[in-house]
């Protein structure tokens, strides 16, 4: 049953939306990560909550970018997969630069979300270990994305 599911998904999954704040280096750390393994078999758009973050992962082979709470609000209902920090479903986090009507956006549009166990917040995710950005991409990939892109 599980597997009859992942099939049909996987024949609709081709944009993959990364979302980042601040200095985006999370973000960048994951477009560069799936570039490396899947090229231009999917289309990656950056959301950065500000213009350096989207410029930062442009810069990693983005496929198009932009910037700001209307943006993010906006694409997110067009994704088929969300990859981001836990702060994109948190209102306020990010020192402030994810609003409380992105948070919500996010969190209830109807794509897959790949969150990352990192935040600067008071927020502690049980039952998480806290391994270096590197791994937990290495982990993203293995484990959650490539499951959902292995028939693309």
């Amino acid at each position: 049953m599980v597997s009859e599911i992942l099939a049909g998904l996987m024949d609709k999954i081709n944009k993959i939306c990364v979302i980042d704040g601040q200095g985006g280096g999370i973000g960048s750390t994951v477009i560069k990560k799936i570039k490396e393994i899947f090229k231009e078999r999917v289309e990656i758009i950056a959301l950065g909550t500000n213009a350096i973050a989207t410029a930062q992962m442009l810069k990693s082979k983005a496929n198009r970018g932009a910037s700001g709470e209307n943006a993010i609000i906006h694409s997110v209902q067009s994704v088929d997969i969300i990859i981001g920090p836990l702060g994109i479903i948190v209102a306020n986090a990010m020192m402030g630069e994810v609003t409380p009507k992105m948070a919500e956006a996010i969190a209830v549009c109807p794509a897959i979300k790949l969150l990352l166990p990192l935040t600067q917040e008071n927020v502690e995710v049980v039952g998480t270990y806290s391994l270096p950005l590197p791994e937990l991409v290495d982990s993203l990939i293995e484990m959650h994305l490539k499951p959902f892109l292995t028939i693309i």
